[in-house]
């Protein structure tokens, strides 16, 4: 049986690589660097041509493409994960990136070359091309009208930027769910995903498993400017970034991250190891002396591969280590 406690890649090495640790969904900080890249280049110029390479992409029917063709770039906006490309014409494209999709900047008329390379968006000055790695074409384009286009495909979470700390806690109690399933509800929060919410709980020095409706008072401030402070710290770092090179090379692990990411590194705060909890296609972050009192959390596949062997608190695990 391999525990691989010492290991900062993984339990078995047939577990080893499951996780794409060069992904991950873009969240509000990447979408904001995104825009940041995109209004000096787009705005206030014609969309000549779309060039859709796969027939997965495109969602809707009405409006239809060419309608937007020819028509001159008005507004870049955010909408939850989705980045809305405004025209003269009242008419958006939403284009959401998923977990695999990534936008480059490229010479005019670049070639869509490679089973990756999805759409070129091209203007006079470049073209946008958006690729998605992997089989799976889970990306999507949408193309709306209006303000009212655009709602219908926001999912209507709260944007924390601007929301104040009573509506921020009436909006995660508003179901009694797990801190790390209510910040990453795009319908209770706008744009928070896997990673940073990690960092925001890191942060805030709060276990990812607590209950919303569990939180003292002093609590909620500490997740609310927590909240605040690590989206404005990273979307000001990207978009700084951004504004000097296009955002070629997105990934939700950044060297910079206190916890996501960084499975049995040291942590910034305290210096004990990072611990996490797996699931299929991601996992969580977080460190057990500052945010869950010295607990470590189960891991679902190890902790029933282990039974009542599970080590359950940072001693345990020490103790394992010397034997």
């Amino acid at each position: 049986m391999c525990v691989g406690l010492n290991s900062s890649r993984a339990e078995c090495p047939a577990q080893a690589d499951k996780l794409p640790h060069n992904r991950g969904m873009p969240e509000l900080p990447d979408i904001a660097a995104y825009i940041a890249a995109l209004e000096p280049r787009v705005i206030g110029q014609p969309l000549e041509r779309v060039r859709l390479q796969s027939a997965f992409l495109l969602r809707t029917a009405q409006p239809a493409v060419r309608d937007v063709e020819g028509r001159t770039v008005r507004e870049v906006r955010r909408i939850g994960k989705r980045i809305a490309i405004g025209f003269e014409n009242d008419l958006w494209l939403a284009l959401h990136l998923m977990i695999a999709g990534r936008l480059h900047w490229r010479p005019p008329e670049a070639k869509l070359a490679g089973r990756n390379n999805l759409a070129a968006f091209d203007f006079p000055g470049g073209s946008l091309v958006l690729t998605e790695a992997g089989t799976k074409r889970r990306a999507s384009l949408h193309i709306l009208s209006g303000e009212e286009g655009l709602r219908s495909v926001d999912p209507g979470g709260m944007e924390t930027i601007t929301a104040d700390l009573d509506s921020f806690r009436a909006a995660l109690t508003l179901e009694n769910r797990t801190l790390k399933r209510a910040l990453t509800d795009p319908r209770v929060v706008s744009g928070i995903g896997n990673a940073y919410s990690d960092e925001i709980l890191h942060a805030a020095q709060l276990s990812p498993i607590t209950l919303t409706r569990k939180l003292e008072p002093r609590e909620w401030e500490r997740l609310f400017e927590a909240t605040r402070d690590t989206l404005a710290v990273w979307v000001d770092r990207l978009c700084t970034e951004a504004r000097i090179h296009f955002p070629e090379k997105v990934t939700a692990f950044r060297k910079d991250m206190a916890v996501h990411g960084r499975y049995g590194e040291p942590c910034p705060r305290c210096g004990e190891k990072i611990q996490r909890i797996r699931y299929a296609d991601n996992e969580t972050n977080y460190c057990a002396r500052c945010q869950t009192g010295g607990k470590i959390l189960a891991d679902r596949s190890l902790s029933r591969l282990l039974g009542s062997d599970w080590p359950r608190t940072l001693e345990e695990i020490e103790t394992l280590k010397r034997r």
